[in-house]
């Protein structure tokens, strides 16, 4: 039976997988409150194949601090940790 997290997380049984898994609860809630997240089944492109302004955007979304000063890899590691 999954926990019940409140309106805060939109599905708890994907929050509660990847906090087994190791994710922070800022992460795992981040994910699970994506609406699209996961249904791209792998099929989204490579970070490495991205442009910088797509990163960029990426982790503006997400809230990386920063990101602006930094380079291409720095940001893919960036995302990658998040």
């Amino acid at each position: 039976m999954t926990k019940d997290h409140g309106k805060q997380i939109k599905d708890d049984a994907k929050y509660e997988a990847l906090r087994r898994q190791g994710a922070s609860k800022e992460k795992a809630a981040r994910i699970a409150n994506t609406p699209d997240s996961g249904k791209k089944g792998g099929k989204a492109s490579k970070l490495e194949d991205r442009t910088k302004a797509e990163l960029l955007e990426q982790a503006k979304k997400i809230g990386i601090k920063n990101r602006h000063k930094m380079k291409k890899d720095k940001l893919i590691a960036a995302l990658r940790n998040h």
